[in-house]
């Protein structure tokens, strides 16, 4: 079975920074990509950023130049630097893993972490 587990959110006041981590478990899977989604109330859940294995990262525009995404592929872990937080941001974020898993590709989600910016 694989596992995300994700730490990282809370409250933050406007202008403010969170960093948000996440690390993959479980045997036999091989990921291809790490990822973070985002659900606010009321709204469907949106891409916030990924980062394939080798290749270049993707950024919703509404968080570029402000979040950066990275990976530690040793530990399987995926990062996403939030600065300049803005109440807009508010939402529950979702660390994503792409990957194969025998005989599919997959996808694997993590519990969710509220990110709350307050203005």
């Amino acid at each position: 079975q694989v596992q995300l587990v994700e730490s990282g959110g809370g409250l933050v006041q406007a202008g403010g920074s969170l960093r948000l981590s996440c690390a993959a478990s479980g045997s036999r899977f091989s990921i291809n990509a790490m990822g973070w989604f985002r659900q606010a109330p009321g709204k469907q859940r949106e891409l916030v950023a990924t980062i394939p294995n080798g290749g270049s990262t993707k950024y919703a525009d509404s968080v570029k130049g402000r979040f950066t995404i990275s990976r530690d592929n040793a530990k399987n872990a995926v990062y996403l630097q939030m600065n300049s937080l803005k109440p807009e941001d508010t939402a529950v974020y979702y660390c994503n893993a792409h990957g194969y898993y025998y005989p599919d590709y997959v996808d694997y989600w993590g519990q969710g972490t509220q990110v709350t910016v307050s203005s």
